[in-house]
């Protein structure tokens, strides 16, 4: 059996998968999922798609894609001109955001050829086998993939997640797992961008970057964001467009190339965006103002910004010159990069290929909005689920490597990684016990100083833990520092009763316990050595003082 391709049969209840592209780097994402003589291609972001244009055959029986971006879809057109029977599938939205991956080609070549098909819609591929969309967040479009395959034997269900994300961004909502719970796949595909790493709650990293391009535009730098042609670009426009420190500056703010034609796009699927962005542009304009400040325009084709004598934001794309737009050799700029994950093929800017001159004059920086999951959301997902096998896509071979060694997913999951033209088999057991989902081991508060006292307050899901009646039994807590982090230990019952029982014990010795200095564990006797710490109840000191009764 060939490594490069799967066979066109096999038995109805064979399940495999063979990687074309695991999105490590500068290939994109590219699995080809056999189910019995079923074949589906999911995404197809290779540079080079001759391993496919090769065969006398199509590579599959339809193909896939998640959303727009080149990682997932930029071998697609080749595909279709080399396949032009291939059935190609995606959400309505990705279908109106693809063309802008081949702007070098006449858009009538790049309309139409794929099919786009509607939300939470089952697809009635073969009397075996259906697929339904479901809204992944990431960037508008964006699809998670449920594949529901038949056999005599059984049924078996397949979740694919493409990129996706559970937080709320400024033009796309998260991806709901209350919807998902519901599809109990026996196999989850999912992307790793980020391995293990953990993030800041989304609008925290909004706040950071929009305080950070405050600062510098106090300061008179100009700002250039070299940007992601869809997604990122337009989050980080909106935002401008929107944020308190913004609002009515009269600060310009100039886009270019082919983020500017994505704005385009974006304006005329207006529609499909959430209630909160349609809400928002029934007052002012998403993207193109000339009247509400902050003013945003178009870069004009000779690169000559006509700006006020105030600094100006320049949005333009991450592959572009940017020596073109530096032309203001008199003002300092503030180059803000996109902090992308290690398989990101522009996690990595070379600024020798940049040809900057005048380089005292710019500052660079990197920040933080991440487009993907994190670590903590992708075992999250994984465990509400509760698949029986996950196999890691989309991330560098060290982050999935990571993933695959937590010791919260190997215990329960059977866990893969698949290398480039290697065939990983996915048998799925007759019986599988579910594993019951691990209680959580975080939760995030704040923290308030008033006067004397440091009150923490939790979220009320807290309560729901079956661990907590156990820790709150008594009302009272203990704190101890542990290293630079501060553990709460609830005191039980039992606790307290023995340390009266202690006290009791004690009380007719000359020790702590029956000192008047002594209370809450701690010696209180400023002129004493033990001042202010912890003691046992039967110590000692010097300057012992009886307990005076009353």
């Amino acid at each position: 059996m060939s490594q490069r391709r799967l066979a066109k049969s096999y038995h109805p209840d064979y399940l495999a998968c063979l990687a074309y592209g695991i999105g490590d780097g500068e290939e994109g994402v590219c699995l080809l999922l056999q189910m019995g003589a079923h074949r589906l291609l999911l995404d197809c972001g290779l540079t080079d798609v001759q391993t496919f244009a090769m065969e006398a055959d199509p590579p599959a029986d339809l193909v896939l894609c998640s959303h727009a971006r080149g990682d997932r879809a930029r071998g697609l057109l080749e595909l279709h001109r080399s396949f032009p029977e291939l059935p190609i599938y995606a959400s309505e939205v990705t279908t109106k955001l693809l063309p802008l991956n081949w702007t070098d080609v006449p858009l009538e070549e790049t309309k139409g050829f794929c099919q786009s098909l509607p939300w939470r819609s089952p697809l009635e591929v073969s009397p075996c086998l259906s697929i339904e969309l479901y809204p992944a967040g990431h960037i508008p479009g964006a699809a998670a993939v449920a594949i529901t395959y038949k056999t005599a034997k059984r049924q078996y269900k397949i979740l694919y997640t493409g990129d996706f994300s559970l937080s709320n961004f400024q033009l796309v909502e998260g991806l709901s797992i209350d919807l998902l719970r519901g599809v109990a796949p026996d196999i989850l595909i999912v992307e790793g961008s980020y391995g293990t790493i953990r993030h800041p709650h989304r609008r925290q990293q909004e706040k950071q970057l929009m305080e950070r391009i405050y600062a510098a535009v106090m300061k008179g730098q100009n700002i250039l964001l070299p940007l992601p042609s869809i997604g990122l670009g337009q989050e980080i426009l909106k935002l401008l467009r929107s944020h308190h420190q913004f609002t009515g500056r009269d600060v310009d703010i100039w886009v270019d190339g082919d983020l500017a034609r994505a704005c385009d796009v974006y304006l005329e699927l207006l529609p499909q965006f959430p209630a909160s962005v349609q809400n928002f542009a029934k007052h002012q304009a998403l993207f193109w103002d000339d009247r509400i400040c902050p003013k945003m325009r178009r870069v004009p084709a000779d690169k000559q910004l006509i700006s006020p004598t105030s600094p100006y934001i320049l949005a333009i794309d991450d592959k572009a010159n940017w020596q073109e737009y530096l032309q203001d050799d008199k003002k300092e700029w503030l180059i803000l990069i996109p902090d992308l994950p290690p398989n990101h093929p522009t996690h990595q800017f070379d600024l020798e290929e940049k040809n900057l001159t005048a380089p005292e004059r710019l500052q660079i920086e990197t920040y933080l909005l991440a487009e993907h999951s994190d670590g903590r959301n992708v075992t999250q997902l994984i465990h509400n689920l509760r698949p029986q096998r996950v196999v890691f896509v989309n991330g560098s071979p060290n982050y999935l490597g990571d993933l695959t060694n937590l010791e919260e997913l190997h215990n329960r999951y059977q866990l893969h990684c698949p290398s480039v033209g290697k065939i990983v088999e996915l048998p799925i057991g007759e019986k599988f016990l579910q594993p019951a989902t691990p209680l959580p081991t975080h939760y995030e508060g704040e923290i308030n100083e008033a006067g004397g006292y440091i009150t923490v307050t939790m979220p009320d899901n807290l309560n729901n833990d079956p661990r907590w009646n156990n820790f709150a039994d008594t009302g009272l807590i203990e704190a101890r520092w542990q290293g630079e982090e501060l553990v709460l230990r609830g005191l039980s019952q039992r606790e307290l009763l023995s340390h009266s029982n202690d006290l009791r014990t004690f009380d007719d010795v000359d020790c702590c316990s029956s000192c008047q200095h002594y209370h809450s564990q701690k010696c209180w006797n400023q002129i004493s050595p033990l001042y202010g710490f912890k003691v046992t109840p039967e110590g000692y000191c010097p300057v012992f003082e009886a307990a005076i009764e009353s």
